[in-house]
């Protein structure tokens, strides 16, 4: 079983940048066949999806984070990334990579929709 862990959060002010990565401890496992997305979840409200990302490298995003975060995935390290500019205090949360072995999901802001996870990186951004 592929196991997601998730580095890069911290702190920064409103309009400031992170970077959050999500690799693999597996050396045989490769993102390649894998469809994989960021969610978060800020206290007390639900985990939300904010970025997908499929095989073929098709992307989506929840319109509060388009045009300010972008996924990407480099398929020879095994790494998942998600680029966030623009950052507003209402982006804190702690942020979950996911994955699932599929080509294609139509549903790719469900939690149920995969079914490997990381234990998350706190992003918290002050005004």
């Amino acid at each position: 079983q592929v196991q997601l862990a998730e580095s890069g959060g911290g702190s920064v002010q409103a309009g400031g940048s992170l970077r959050v990565s999500c690799s693999t401890s597996e050396y045989t496992a490769s993102y390649s066949g894998y469809c994989m997305a960021w969610f978060r979840q800020a206290p007390g409200k639900e985990r939300e999806g904010v970025a997908y990302i499929s095989t073929d490298g098709n992307t989506r995003y929840v319109d509060s984070v388009k045009g300010r975060f972008t996924i990407a995935k480099d398929n020879a390290k095994n790494t998942l990334y998600l680029q966030m500019n623009s950052l507003k205090p209402e982006d804190t949360a702690m942020y979950y990579c996911a994955a699932v072995r599929s080509r294609f999901l139509y549903r790719p802001f469900v939690t149920s929709s995969y079914d490997i996870w990381g234990q998350g990186t706190q992003v918290t951004v002050s005004s």
